[in-house]
């Protein structure tokens, strides 16, 4: 392996690197928390269908994530192996996000083809963007605490974009299409994809590869495989990726479906005064005009306030919860901290079953809760499975990062497309009607199980699952140090 001398990243480094994920996830986010709500309630698809959409492609992204791998492993330019791919399918990217968030009047059957097409090329070229961007992370520093603050500047900018999509994307989509959801959202989408284009040209100028595999590694891709699949800490990687991505899916994108459904119209309203959010709009108005956020004086628009408010509660949280990350995991290794803090993060998703429609304050305290405790793990992920490249490196004395990567984003892809399918399909199971005012018990019932049990269930799972991660604190000081002695 040649190398660099200092593995050290400077502020710049890493905060162009970040953005390449604040780019990618003002698309992702909106994936997760409005893909169900967009197909079903303002493209009309219905919801057995919007479910065979999101798994079809779903699967179809994760295929393809797998030879992705490969193929970028085995990219070699003058700017590295996984550099350019951030520059190749910037603009391909900012396209097909535009096109995936339109609606054009094509009829039923139309509708869900367009739907599917334009899903599948969408999830196929994130493929090919966000892997090798994941995997640029791994080949930037060998340093285990460079890593660690690098996975905290990108998680902060990732938090940005939650914040954006999870505060701002439903009321601004609501304000420029002047109360017609479908345009406000094919405006917003305009403005993600291209400060997305803008954000991955800054990524790639301002990074560099400095682990670099020796020029005499030609490895296969069936070696490659094999040593994949006699990789536990990678195994264990992928399952507890699936299952971290089905939650996100599924909670993320419930959650617009609990305020408007479950919680009383009359309670979110009460919040929103306690709040000062009307003080908020009359302000807004005053400067921007009356027009702009008339949709918000409506009573029946509590529902998407409300959301906004906690979720943004929430997402200062998680970066409030995100500093606290690296000095935890220098101290107490990653797979601890992320195992610890997962489980208490479940424990306030399954205490929002049991709260009553009218308990709207006590929901904003347990998902600001739950912000904290999951913030905490959100860099984590990321950082373990460069470990994981590494510990696959130091095993067979070869280096295959991106398809090491490959378990991340094939996991991402997995489990977002199956959260979303799961939880459009059960609210299809459960009788869930999108044109009713009114949902019956059953689909209530459906929806709040979809925000609090089973994504609670499965953290729970994926925490008990680290118990078989073997790399711990004293077994990362070891592969770092016999690493770095190698590749002098």
């Amino acid at each position: 392996m040649n190398q660099q001398p200092s593995e050290k990243l400077s502020v710049l480094e890493k905060i162009g690197y970040s953005l390449g994920d604040l780019a990618a996830n003002l698309i992702f986010q909106t994936l997760m928390a409005f893909l169900a709500f967009f197909y079903t309630d303002i493209y009309k698809i219905p919801a057995s269908k919007a479910s065979l959409v999101m798994l079809t492609g779903g699967i179809v992204g994760a295929i393809f994530n797998l030879a992705m791998g490969a193929i970028a492993d085995r990219t070699v330019t003058r700017w590295g192996k996984f550099r350019p791919w951030v520059l190749w399918t910037a603009i391909p990217f900012g396209v097909m996000a535009l096109l995936a968030f339109s609606t054009p009047d094509l009829g039923d059957s139309g509708k869900f083809l367009y739907a599917l097409i334009t899903y599948i090329f969408l999830v196929v070229i994130y493929s090919a963007n966000n892997l090798p961007y994941s995997a640029l992370s791994g080949v930037m520093t060998g340093d285990m605490k460079e890593r660690n603050s690098l996975s905290s500047y990108r998680f902060v900018a990732v938090m940005l974009a939650q914040f954006i999509i999870q505060v701002i994307l439903l009321p601004a989509a609501i304000a420029v299409g002047h109360g017609d959801k479908a345009v406000g959202f094919e405006k917003v989408m305009l403005i993600f994809a291209i400060t997305g284009v803008l954000c991955f040209l800054v990524t790639f100028f301002t990074t560099r590869e400095r682990i670099v595999p020796a020029v005499t590694q030609k490895t296969p891709i069936a070696e490659d495989l094999k040593d994949l699949l006699n990789n536990r800490p990678w195994i264990i990687m992928l399952v507890l990726t699936v299952l971290v991505f089905i939650t996100l899916a599924l909670k993320g994108g419930m959650n617009i479906y609990f305020f408007r459904y479950y919680l009383t119209e009359s309670s979110q309203v009460a919040f929103l005064e306690t709040v000062g959010f009307p003080s908020w709009i009359k302000q807004l108005s005053e400067i921007f005009g009356a027009e702009a956020f008339s949709e918000f004086s409506q009573s029946n628009s509590a529902p998407y306030a409300t959301s906004s408010i906690i979720n943004a509660s929430s997402t200062i949280a998680m970066i409030v919860g995100i500093f606290f990350s690296k000095p935890l995991a220098d101290r107490f290794g990653k797979r601890n901290i992320f195992a610890m803090f997962l489980c208490l993060s479940a424990l306030c998703l399954l205490s929002i079953y049991v709260l009553s429609n009218e308990s709207v304050s006590a929901v904003f305290m347990i998902q600001t809760l739950h912000g904290l405790l999951y913030g905490v793990t959100i860099p984590l992920l990321w950082a373990m499975i460069a470990d994981v490249a590494d510990y696959s490196e130091w095993k067979n004395n070869r280096r295959a990062t991106a398809i090491i990567f490959s378990a991340m984003i094939f996991g991402l892809k997995v489990g977002l497309s199956v959260g979303g399918a799961i939880s459009t399909w059960m609210l299809s199971i459960f009788g869930y009607n999108a044109d009713a005012q009114q949902q019956t018990a059953s689909a209530i019932n459906g929806i709040k199980l979809l925000v609090s049990v089973i994504p609670g269930g499965l953290f729970i799972v994926g925490a008990t699952l680290l118990l078989g991660y073997m790399i711990d604190k004293t077994m990362e000081l070891t592969i770092e140090a016999d690493l770095k002695e190698r590749r002098k």
